[in-house]
């Protein structure tokens, strides 16, 4: 740990904090020890050996301050951070605002029930408020993923408070037993500390959308904003809405095996209520997810078309639909203008929503409209700071337009969100490898691999960069071994590294026959320039909707040669 990381070590475990209250407290019970004491002719050598613990005691409490934090949820055990990690505080936030600080994060409920095993249900309850709330004009309210980061951290309300730039934040629990549950929230000025309102809600589950459309009431009033609770159509079965959260909670997994679990729930959501339009919605998000890592992508993606049309005929104001839908357009129909058309809907539904301006971002991306695609990368990382996957975009993006300063800084704050690459392989790695820093990427990739069990691309690529083609190809025979569906264009960057272009090309080939969702990315991809001036990669930039000049100019690379 160098000496920078060590002061920012000491300043977030509050030993700075301990020291100074210590001496201030110290001094005052000393001066008051020496002035009564000798009232009462109590003996010097008391007075010295009181005095002389109370200095012994220092580095004592300095030390316990160390290891210990008093939070709001009593006395634990201070987090340790990767001394190689920088400080999330330095780079993790949203910018600062100049409104009337109407400003609020809402953070993941407790789970209080009897057996621990609704943490779905009290997840779900925290994020319904929070859409509820992001819906309101004149609020700004942290994303999700940005809140839920807090999650088990025991973090203090004033770091939540300045990491997300908000000036309140919402906390609470849940109690389920049986029917009955009970919901305590708490809305609190996270600068001072002080609780602007708190209550206490008892329903039977059948009663639970009354009782979150009265705790986003009270906060709103409690705000002084005006909001209007929009009235349900027809009832909605509390049945469903329980198989939805669970569909929900497992959705936001990384795993095959959970992911299926999300379709299971969500299709239970729909049989115990058909017009449950947003179950509709998480199957889309869920195939999304299931393509390119383990389905195929021409499985996958009409089932994801499928979800987004249905849940959008039951409610056309869906903007979450509207972007899969959008997504369904650009890489199966290659249709970048009517993908742009359906990102944009969703952005005039959800304007701080934050798939709709990361997925148009990449889509400006790819079609080599960088100040487009910069500014919607910028906008989603000022929605939601904390998100792993905007961070880790963020650097791949910059990466891909030669902006290294802000790559570093994404990838430095995806590496401190992930730090045990449970979400896959370190994007700084790769920025690494560009910048020619081989011994650092080699590093960083070999700790992915051994934290998380999985072999990654990008290792390849670096072995092939340093001509060791057959570390290459072992590392690359490795990662395809362990995936249940490898994209040929994520082969492809391996082979153009190793100069088999001829190779590279086949992949690519299959990638544009199997709709590779990642396809539309090689254009701007440094990693291609080697195949910028090959008429095949130009073609097959054609064909999937690109314009090869427009894409490589955006990124400053060689323009493709005229046609002789």
């Amino acid at each position: 740990m160098n000496s920078t990381d060590f002061f920012s070590e000491l300043k977030r475990r509050k030993v700075y904090t301990v020291a100074i209250a210590y001496i201030v407290g110290g001094w005052a019970l000393a001066q008051g020890i020496a002035q009564v004491f000798p009232v009462f002719d109590v003996p010097n050598w008391v007075i010295r050996l009181l005095v002389t613990l109370i200095i012994l005691g220092f580095p004592v409490a300095l030390a316990l301050s160390w290891f210990f934090d008093l939070t709001r949820y009593g006395i634990v055990r201070t987090p340790a951070v990767d001394p190689r990690k920088m400080e999330i505080s330095k780079g993790f936030s949203a910018p600062q605002t100049n409104g009337e600080n109407k400003s609020i994060a809402v953070l993941p409920f407790i789970d209080l029930s009897p057996n621990r095993d609704h943490d779905y249900f009290s997840d779900g309850i925290a994020e319904e408020i929070l859409t509820a709330l992001s819906k309101i004009d004149n609020l700004r309210v942290a994303a999700r993923r940005s809140s839920f980061w807090f999650k088990d951290r025991h973090a203090d309300l004033r770091e939540v408070a300045n990491k997300l730039n908000v000036a309140h934040v919402l906390e609470g629990a849940v109690r389920r037993d049986g029917n009955r549950v009970r919901v305590t929230a708490e809305l609190i000025d996270a600068q001072n500390g002080f609780t602007i309102w708190s209550d206490t809600f008892e329903r039977e589950m059948q009663n639970i959308f009354a009782l979150q459309d009265e705790i986003t009431q009270a906060i709103v009033n409690a705000l002084k904003l005006k909001l209007m609770i929009a009235r349900s159509g027809p009832a909605r079965s509390a049945d469903a809405y329980d198989s939805y959260l669970q569909g929900a909670f497992y959705s936001d997994k990384s795993t095959d095996e959970a992911l299926r679990k999300s379709l299971e729930y969500f299709n239970r959501a729909l049989e115990q209520d058909p017009q449950f339009g947003r179950a509709w919605t998480g199957i889309a998000k869920t195939w999304l997810w299931l393509a390119d890592a383990y389905v195929a992508p021409l499985e996958a993606y009409p089932k994801m078309r499928d979800a987004a049309l249905k849940a959008l005929k039951i409610d056309k104001g869906d903007a979450e639909a509207h972007v899969y839908l959008a997504e369904t357009k650009r890489i199966l129909d290659w249709d970048f203008d009517g993908a742009e058309e359906e990102f944009l809907r969703a952005i005039a539904i959800e304007p701080n929503s934050t798939p709709s301006n990361y997925f148009i971002a990449a889509l400006y991306a790819a079609r080599g409209d960088r100040e487009k695609a910069l500014l919607y990368l910028r906008r989603t990382a000022s929605i939601d700071p904390a998100s792993l996957w905007v961070n880790n975009f963020a650097s791949e993006l910059y990466r891909y337009f030669g902006l290294y300063d802000e790559a570093i800084a994404a990838g430095e704050r995806a590496l401190q969100l992930d730090a045990t690459f449970v979400y896959g392989e370190p994007l700084l790695a790769a920025l690494y490898r560009e910048m020619g820093r081989f011994d650092e990427a080699i590093v960083l990739y070999n700790k992915a691999q051994e934290l998380s069990g999985r072999p990654g691309f990008g290792i390849a690529i670096t072995y092939a960069r340093l001509n060791r083609p057959n570390e290459a190809r072992q590392a690359l025979e490795a990662v395809v071994a362990q995936r249940k569906y490898t994209p040929g264009d994520a082969i492809a960057h391996v082979y153009v590294a190793l100069h088999a272009h001829d190779e590279a090309i086949r992949e690519l080939e299959r990638a544009c026959d199997e709709r590779s969702s990642s396809l539309h990315f090689v254009g701007i991809a440094p990693e291609f320039i080697p195949l910028r001036s090959d008429k095949r990669f130009l073609s097959i930039l054609k064909k999937i909707g690109l314009e090869p000049a427009k894409v490589f100019a955006a990124t400053g690379g060689p323009r493709p040669r005229a046609a002789s």
